[in-house]
């Protein structure tokens, strides 16, 4: 990966934070010379930045205006994750039915390294080991397109995913969560797993949306969480 691309994916990530933290507001301009100058760098990893932050919905270009702050409806990032959820869930079941012994031997020794770091607290470690468990999980599925889909749709609620961590005690139940998924799909159990999935997004879901609700309370009632959209039981 190129420098210029690491920094414009650090930018991304730095303004998704502080989006989804209410620390820059809907409606605010981001200025790429401004945005240059305060983070340090040229002009083209903040433009990279701002457009893949438009991709996501974060930004919005206007005319005369240039990119503004444009965080979407809580109904909007609940949609995603509903559809993110059925997604995780279908690569959990065919992932159970399709991996390979040395992909759950994989799977089973990442699950266990990520335990070290829940005790010790390392979010920004963990959030890495659970990248890691997911695209194990993807690419177990045995079908690329799936496995695409699944990456596509994580990189757009991946900001509103990552606000999770800031919950006290999340890490821990995050584990506790993807625990269940593992011994299922050890165990062969794939419509275990295919639940266990749906519910951990679910979790994630209701989490990640109430820290986003409480970063700009000033949403009317409409745009409020509808309770349980994305934890849908299997049928």
């Amino acid at each position: 990966m190129s420098e210029k691309r690491t920094l414009a994916e650090q930018l991304r990530d730095t303004l998704a934070e502080q989006i989804v933290t209410g620390e820059r507001l809907p409606g605010a301009r981001l200025d790429e010379a401004d945005l240059a100058e305060t983070f340090g760098m040229s002009r083209t990893p903040v433009r990279e930045a701002l457009k893949a932050l438009a991709g996501i919905g974060m930004v919005e270009y206007r005319p005369h205006r240039g990119a503004l702050v444009a965080l979407p409806t809580t109904r909007r990032i609940e949609e995603m994750f509903e559809v993110m959820a059925e997604i995780e869930a279908t690569c959990a079941r065919l992932a159970t039915l399709r991996m390979t012994a040395s992909e759950r031997r994989e799977l089973a020794a990442i699950h266990g390294a990520a335990l070290t770091l829940v005790k010790a607290g390392d979010l920004k470690e963990y959030a890495s080991f659970n990248n890691e468990f997911h695209d194990l999980i993807y690419r177990g599925s045995k079908n690329d397109f799936l496995a695409e889909t699944a990456w596509a749709t994580r990189r757009r609620v991946l900001p509103f995913r990552r606000s999770q961590f800031r919950v006290l005690g999340r890490l821990q139940d995050s584990h506790a969560e993807h625990d269940r998924v593992v011994q299922a799909i050890l165990s062969g159990d794939a419509p275990g797993a295919e639940a266990a999935m749906r519910g951990h997004v679910g979790k994630v879901t209701t989490v990640s949306l109430g820290q986003v609700t409480e970063a700009r309370p000033e949403q009317s009632p409409a745009d409020a969480p509808t309770a349980g959209l994305a934890i849908r039981p299997a049928k």
